[in-house]
């Protein structure tokens, strides 16, 4: 068990915490949730003991373990894959290092010999003989292949190495797992095992994520922070919005009774309070009216954003052709001999683990990479928009993001261009920020917002979802369902891949496509799916 007690966090003057009281216990998992800036990540750091507070503690149950995900993918650069994953038990690699220092001694003497049946004792009471073969479980359930275990980190791309972190966290059984966004860089097949892994998982969980679909999955409470407090609800996250929503209504109702109340007395006390037969009754309300309190309704700190793609041209029905595409990048076929045609009403997501291979395949598309082989062509009607994976460069510079957004804009009319950052959240003296010092999340509504003024009806989007809160996500989610035009898009959403895409293309790992007509559930529950899994796991061993 872990609780917090009486904890309150002090940034400068303002509050992030007030006096939390909350206990998270066994066998529960508990999403933590709230609108960005709430402070979720920095609660967690106060749970993990990173971060000191302000005032009250944080209790743990004596000689129980915590195990945090961490989030610097370059602080073990040196360590191979397994012995990383295996140091998620700190105490179990220790002595796995001080038993391999002592057998390593050419002076072997009676102390060592004691000292090392000791280890050997604590090491087999710790199950340390199985801990490779966990830790090799852990790697393969997540999709790093036996052939990296012995791989040093600095050898691993940046998604392989959140892998590897993840599996570090999630090793030796702790007995309280704090997760900070552990389905970031992670594919949906990935994610998929991970949902698995916590469902099944008996101790204490508490993560932060912007997933509704695995909120929903795998959380048996939501914790929900705003104006500092923590709430906490019993259920998954659907549970928690429907109650949170129904609190508010009923709070709403019950005022609404109340004010009709207090009208009805201060009338009769108006009306009565100089009459001398009446002046008891209206003594008496006036002591009733004193005891009504109305509820104190505060509004949420979350605000959501209007996303509404309106496309300036209705597309016809040639709208892009792609025939026998090849494209290889360092030395590998990422693309091999691709063809689709996409029609009018189509909404394709793309999927599967092959993430170079969607990103190149949309840099094709969007005109900034030439392709080896094969070609592609847009329809007369169509206008495109491209949303990239990485979009550092498009900040590189000095401009104010009114300036920015005005570049990009048909109309050069300031209102015309703020009204469109209001619409994003970004209000005010906000319309004067450099787009150089701009957040994740406010340079992805900057992107969008690109997108939404160019009155394109053909939209792609490389993991637009990255860096965003829950209710941008959700206002993106709902923005892309009503959009009238086309979408190839990427995410790792599940909910937002499910309620979005009405066609299915997985990319797999030799460059090849799958392509259906279908929804993402259907694809993932189909046969075929569950036979082409199986003989790429069995291919991949073989060659292991």
């Amino acid at each position: 068990m872990i609780s917090a007690n009486n904890v309150t966090l002090r940034i400068g003057k303002k509050a992030l915490f007030e006096d939390v009281n909350i206990k998270f216990t066994e066998g529960c998992c508990y999403g933590l949730i709230g609108a960005n800036g709430a402070g979720k990540s920095t609660f967690l750091k106060i749970l993990s003991g990173q971060l000191e507070t302000t005032k009250g503690e944080v209790f743990i149950t004596p000689g129980q373990r915590l195990s945090v995900l961490e989030q610097d993918h370059f602080k073990y650069d040196d360590y191979t894959v397994l012995d990383l994953v295996i140091m998620g038990n700190e105490r179990l690699y220790q002595i796995m290092k001080e038993k391999d220092a002592i057998y390593a001694k050419e002076d072997f003497s009676d102390e060592d010999g004691i000292r090392a049946s000791e280890l050997e004792a604590e090491f087999a009471e710790m199950n340390g003989w199985e801990a490779e073969s966990d830790a090799a479980s852990l790697l393969n359930g997540l999709g790093v292949g036996t052939s990296l275990h012995y791989s040093l980190m600095k050898d691993l791309d940046g998604s392989e190495k959140v892998k590897v972190l993840l599996a570090k966290a999630l090793f030796g059984n702790p007995d309280i797992l704090l997760l900070d966004e552990p389905t970031n860089h992670l594919d949906l097949d990935a994610i998929a095992w991970l949902e698995d892994f916590l469902i099944d998982f008996e101790n204490t969980v508490i993560v932060v994520s912007h997933d509704r679909y695995f909120l929903n999955k795998v959380c048996t409470h939501i914790a929900d922070i705003d104006y500092g407090k923590i709430q906490l609800y019993a259920g998954n996250y659907d549970f928690w919005y429907e109650s949170s929503q129904l609190l508010i209504r009923q709070m709403k109702e019950a005022n609404k009774k109340k004010e009709e109340k207090i009208k009805e007395l201060q009338e009769f006390i108006s009306r009565f309070s100089a009459n001398a037969s009446k002046s008891k009754q209206a003594t008496a309300r006036k002591r009733a009216l004193e005891k009504i309190e109305l509820e104190e309704i505060r509004p949420s700190s979350r605000k959501y954003p209007y996303i509404d793609f309106r496309p300036e041209r209705e597309i016809g029905n040639e709208v892009l052709t792609v025939e026998h595409l090849s494209k290889t990048v360092n030395g590998v076929k990422v693309l091999d001999d691709i063809s689709f045609i996409v029609g009018h009403d189509d909404k394709i997501a793309f999927v599967g683990s092959n993430e170079l291979a969607k990103t190149t395949l949309f840099q094709i598309l969007a005109g900034e990479l030439e392709p080896d082989s094969g070609s592609y062509k847009w329809g007369v009607t169509t206008s495109q928009a491209y949303f990239p994976k990485d979009y550092t460069a498009e900040f590189d510079n000095d401009l104010t993001i009114a300036d920015w957004l005005t570049g990009y804009s048909p109309v050069k009319d300031v209102t015309y261009v703020r009204g469109f950052l209001g619409r994003m959240l970004f209000a005010g003296e906000d319309g004067v920020k450099k787009v150089r010092v701009l957040s994740g999340g406010e340079k992805v509504r900057c992107l969008l917002s690109k997108m939404m003024i160019s009155g394109a009806n053909c939209l792609i989007l490389d993991e637009p979802t990255n860096h965003l809160d829950m209710e941008s996500i959700t206002a993106l989610n709902n923005g892309l369902i009503k959009f009238s035009g086309v979408e190839l898009f990427s995410c790792r959403d599940h909910q937002f891949v499910q309620t979005t895409a009405n066609r299915i293309m997985e990319l797999l790992p030799d460059g090849s496509l799958i392509d259906k007509l279908t929804t993402y559930d259907e694809y993932l529950a189909s046969d075929e799916m569950a036979r082409k899994r199986t003989v790429y796991t069995k291919s991949e061993d073989d060659e292991d």
